[in-house]
């Protein structure tokens, strides 16, 4: 139901229904939930994937499903979902081939970067279910297009192309369906190359400046870098520089003790 796969520090989450459209049935949020903490632990894991198998992305949750449990345990479902995805530290990736759908497209939104083909289709579909915006979509949506964009494709529930996607800012890069599993492939490569640490500084830092003062957001970003100089990852930064060549990044802790200490 949720493939996993590791390459070179870069784990790819499938969601594998593909008859229903990757719809996420209460089985299937469960094993997300636990998948995207476990990333979350593994330090072994440095970028993560998410996408669907068999053409689509997905079609949101699964309300055909049988499902006698009260809506908030439900809902909470969603909610466990939607945190463990936006505070995951290492850079996510959404793989978006075919639909996109309701609280699928908000998982796709969730994500750090969305990385779709010309043939993918999106929709909040919450209205024409009777239904409000759930899965974040509340919060992401008004802060990737502004308030008034986010009503109409919220209260409308129209259907958009790949091609307005990417015009309102709401997919990161437009690739051709016989390219992208290459370009998603160099991308989460670029990415889990990178200095662990000051990549998950810098995502919750922008992450945390979206609802901050300038004043919070530069006291944050002043603890976060004190953190970043006790790493190895800033010496072999400036090191590789002076040698022109290439840095490698590993995260490790490398602050001296000092004499008082020893």
């Amino acid at each position: 139901m949720l493939l996993s796969e590791d390459r070179d520090g870069v784990r790819t989450l499938t969601l594998n229904r593909p008859r229903r459209k990757n719809a996420i049935n209460p089985e299937l949020w469960a094993a997300l939930r636990d998948a995207l903490l476990g990333a979350g632990r593994d330090r072994g894991v440095r970028a993560l994937v998410l996408t669907g198998s068999g053409g689509s992305f997905c079609s949101g949750a699964d309300i055909s499903a049988p499902d006698d449990v009260h809506p908030n345990y439900k809902l909470q479902r969603l909610t466990d979902v939607a945190l463990a995805l936006h505070e995951l530290a290492i850079p996510t990736i959404a793989k978006v081939t075919g639909v996109a759908v309701g609280a699928g497209w908000n998982l796709a939104l969730g994500c750090d970067f969305v990385v779709a083909t010309p043939e993918s289709r999106f929709c909040q579909i919450f209205a024409k279910r009777g239904l409000s915006i759930d899965l974040g979509g509340s919060w992401l949506l008004p802060k990737l297009v502004g308030l008034q964009q986010a009503k109409r494709l919220a209260l409308l529930a129209e259907t958009i192309d790949a091609a307005e996607a990417y015009a309102l800012n709401l997919v990161t890069w437009l690739v051709p369906g016989a390219e992208i599993d290459a370009f998603v492939d160099d991308l989460a490569d670029r990415l889990a190359a990178g200095p662990p640490i000051a990549l998950a500084h810098t995502k919750a830092l922008l992450n945390q400046g979206a609802d901050s003062t300038l004043r919070g957001a530069l006291a944050n970003e002043a603890r976060a870098q004190v953190g970043n100089f006790a790493t190895a990852d800033a010496a072999a930064a400036y090191a590789a520089f002076a040698e022109r060549r290439e840095p490698s990044f590993t995260g490790r802790w490398a602050s001296a003790r000092s004499k008082e200490e020893e």
